[in-house]
């Protein structure tokens, strides 16, 4: 009886994560900023990460945690990049800016 709550539960947390997953979704593509964009992809990352953790209790299986590990590597290292890549657009504009200026 306790491991049906329990599976109920995990269930809702899922259909709830995955909700939250779509919103982060949207945001990541409607913006404005491209720092929401990034926030959106590193809370996608995150949320993720909680439906595998959630998925290694309900199902019982130890190897998944070794799969979100890899997963909140992955994702950090894509907002890293991301953030590289927006800091060089950034920069770019500032340069061009300036240039316009004295010119």
């Amino acid at each position: 009886m306790l491991s049906n709550a329990y599976q109920s539960l995990y269930t809702i947390v899922l259909i709830v994560l995955v909700v939250l997953d779509f919103l982060c979704l949207v945001r990541a593509i409607k913006g404005p900023r491209i720092a929401d964009r990034i926030v959106a992809i590193n809370m996608i990352s995150t949320i993720t990460i909680a439906m595998i953790l959630v998925l290694v209790n309900m199902l019982g299986q130890g190897g998944l945690a070794d799969v979100a590990l890899i997963y909140a590597l992955i994702g950090f290292l894509a907002v890293v990049v991301l953030c590289k890549v927006y800091m060089g657009i950034a920069l770019e504009k500032k340069q061009k800016k300036e240039e316009n200026e004295h010119a």
